[in-house]
């Protein structure tokens, strides 16, 4: 009878708690949901610009699921690939064939190299500005990694902004929570302190510990994960900085609105999870056009995009700045939303 008593008892505390509901039966089908719609988008074909390709050529390649587009006399092929957002570029000059990918997706850019063998291969018998191509003799060069790159080694500065961002927000948020739940928050706003002094405070204070914990994370992945890193080391800590911030003023913003340790975990999978889809791992292109929009207003998309472009592309902070303006006009929001959420703690 005791054990049934508290059975009793349990259930009737979950069916009081409307929020663990929601977690048990509405997160769940929430997730699947997105995770739906994210894996069955649209596959985007590769865009290939052709060079003096001959027309049977580029008949050849459209058949083969390539969108072509052709240019001639083109002086520059990596301004002409990032310009027109292309994926690989063929040139043919005589018996030379030479293949340019810019394998910012090594699984797409191994896809469009085996597509053009493919295409030049059953090509052996035309002509093409009056000599035959040789599949054995394209010359493949790439603008972004090698023939070794890996798709990890795409995602790996996707997975660091992400663990930076994640730890950091639970963290922050839990801390603040335990101010609230003993007392200390109410103590405090009975003072004559101010709301921004408190947010202050805690930006600060949990600030300096997510720099360091930054700082740590960024070297072990490079110097001992051997994460492959093209542009500036210091560029990489920066961002990651600013993804803390934002981090760790959403942390603090969420845990005004629980009231335990267990509520501030039941923010994962509505506020971390669908993160995760938008950041870039998966084909954002890909996806419906409302779910473009959507990955626009998480702040890991633009994190992982700067994050990639230093670390695989070697972008210059000039080039990834629009990135760093969005993540810190992200914080400065959610900031503001801190001083509010504040002002139902001071007693009056």
């Amino acid at each position: 009878m005791r054990t049934l008593a508290l059975i009793k008892r349990i259930l009737l505390q979950i069916v009081r708690d409307k929020r663990t509901l929601a977690l048990l039966f509405i997160a769940p089908l929430l997730i699947l949901t997105l995770m739906n719609l994210v894996f069955n988008g649209n596959t985007v074909e590769p865009a290939l610009g052709v060079e003096n390709g001959s027309p049977q050529l580029i008949e050849s390649l459209k058949e083969s699921e390539i969108i072509v587009h052709e240019y001639e006399d083109i002086s520059d092929v990596e301004k002409a690939i990032l310009k027109d957002n292309l994926t690989g570029f063929l040139q043919i000059e005589g018996t030379e064939t030479k293949l340019t990918l810019l394998n910012d997706d090594p699984t797409a850019a191994k896809s469009i190299e085996m597509k053009v063998k493919q295409v030049i291969s059953k090509e052996l018998q035309l002509q093409v500005m009056g000599m035959t191509p040789n599949n054995d003799s394209i010359q493949t060069n790439y603008i972004y990694g090698s023939k070794d790159t890996q798709l990890f080694d795409t995602f790996s500065p996707i997975l660091i902004g992400f663990f930076v961002f994640f730890f950091v927000f639970l963290i922050s948020g839990i801390g603040l929570l335990n101010e609230r739940t003993t007392g200390t928050l109410e103590r405090l706003m009975a003072t004559p302190i101010r709301r921004g002094e408190i947010v202050a405070a805690y930006l600060i204070g949990y600030g300096l510990l997510a720099i360091l914990q930054t700082i740590i994370v960024v070297l072990f992945s490079i110097n001992i994960l051997d994460i492959n890193l093209v542009g500036s080391f210091w560029n990489v800590i920066l961002i990651n900085i600013v993804v803390a911030i934002v981090a760790l003023s959403l942390g603090i913003l969420l845990s005004s609105f629980a009231s335990s340790e267990f509520q501030m975990v039941q923010f994962i999978p509505l506020v971390i999870v669908p993160q995760i889809f938008f950041s870039g791992i998966f084909s954002i292109e890909g996806m419906a056009d409302w779910l473009q929009v959507l990955a626009k207003i998480m702040p890991l998309y633009y994190a992982a995009d700067a994050l990639k472009g230093v670390m695989y592309k070697g972008l210059s902070l000039s080039e990834i700045s629009n990135n760093l303006y969005v993540l810190l006009a992200f914080a400065f929001v959610f900031i503001i939303l801190n001083l509010f959420a504040l002002k139902r703690y001071r007693k009056l």
